[in-house]
C-alpha cells in the first residue's frame, strides 16, 4: 500500500502519517524501486491502534509509552491517568458552569464574577468614586484569580466597612499628579501601614511571597509618581513588618 491507500484504509490524514514517522512513534518502512513507501497490513494495523489511542485523548509521547515493547507502561496505567485528568477537568468545568449560573440568574450589576469570599469582603465597603480605591478593588479581583486570597478576606473585612479608609483613599487620590517629594507622602504612607492590622502582616512571608516577575513594577506604573512613592513605601513596611 502506497501512503495515500493506508491513510484512507484508517482514517487519517498522509499528513499526519508524516507526521508520526519524522517524531519516530511510527516506523518508516521501506521504499520501493520507485521511491515510494511500501505499506503492510502491519503498518495498518499500527497506525490503526496509534488513531484510537489519540482519539482517546492520550499524546504522542503517552501513545509511544504504550506503544514500546520494554520500558513503556501498560495501557490500563495511561488509560486510568488519563481517565482521571479527565474527572478533575469534569469537576473544573462543574465549577465553572455553576458560577456562570449564578451570574446568568443576577440581575445585570448586581454580582461579579469572584469568589464568594471576595464578593462577601466588596459587599462591606461603601460606596465611593475614590479612582485608587477602584485600583485596590481591582488587585484584589487579581489576587482572587489566583486562588491566594481566601485567607486574607476575613483579615480585611473590618477595614473594608472602616470610613476612616475611605479618607486615607481621598488621600491618595489628591496626590495625582503632585511631585515626588510632596511633603505629604510620608505622612499618607505611615497612615495606611498603621491602617492595616497586624494579623494582614503576620501573614506576610519574609520574602513578600511568590511575586511574578515584573508585578511590582507593573503595579507602581498604575499610579501617578507621587502616589506610586506612597505605594512603594507602603509595600516596604509591608515587607519589613512582615519579617518581625
Amino acid at each position: 500500500m502506497r501512503i495515500g491507500e493506508i491513510a484512507a484504509l484508517v482514517g487519517v490524514t498522509t499528513r499526519a502519517i508524516r507526521h508520526y514517522h519524522h517524531v519516530g512513534l511510527l516506523p518508516e518502512p521501506e521504499r520501493r524501486a520507485n521511491g515510494y513507501r511500501a505499506y503492510t497490513v502491519r503498518d495498518a494495523v499500527l497506525l490503526a491502534r496509534v488513531r484510537r489511542l489519540t482519539e482517546l485523548g492520550l499524546s504522542l509521547d503517552e501513545v509511544r509509552d504504550v506503544l514500546a515493547d520494554d520500558a513503556g507502561r501498560e495501557l490500563a496505567d495511561v488509560l486510568a491517568e488519563l481517565d482521571a485528568d479527565l474527572a478533575r477537568q469534569e469537576a473544573e468545568i462543574h465549577e465553572r458552569r455553576r458560577r456562570l449560573a449564578v451570574l446568568l440568574a443576577a440581575p445585570p450589576g448586581e454580582v461579579e464574577p469572584v469568589s464568594p469570599a471576595l464578593a462577601a469582603l466588596l459587599a462591606r465597603a461603601p460606596e465611593t468614586g475614590s479612582v485608587t480605591a477602584r485600583k485596590d478593588r481591582e488587585h484584589l479581583e487579581l489576587l482572587d484569580a489566583t486562588g491566594e486570597g481566601e485567607g486574607v478576606y476575613a483579615l480585611l473585612a473590618p477595614l473594608a466597612a472602616d470610613p476612616a479608609v475611605l479618607a486615607l483613599y481621598e488621600r491618595l487620590d489628591e496626590l495625582h499628579g503632585a511631585a515626588v517629594d510632596d511633603p505629604r507622602i510620608p505622612a499618607l504612607a505611615r497612615d495606611l501601614v498603621a491602617a492595616v492590622p497586624d494579623e494582614v502582616f503576620a501573614g506576610i512571608p519574609a520574602d513578600g511571597g511568590p511575586v511574578a516577575p515584573g508585578f511590582k513594577e507593573a503595579l507602581l506604573a498604575e499610579y501617578s509618581p507621587a502616589q506610586a512613592e506612597v505605594v512603594r513605601r507602603v509595600m516596604e513596611a509591608f515587607m519589613e513588618r512582615g519579617r518581625g
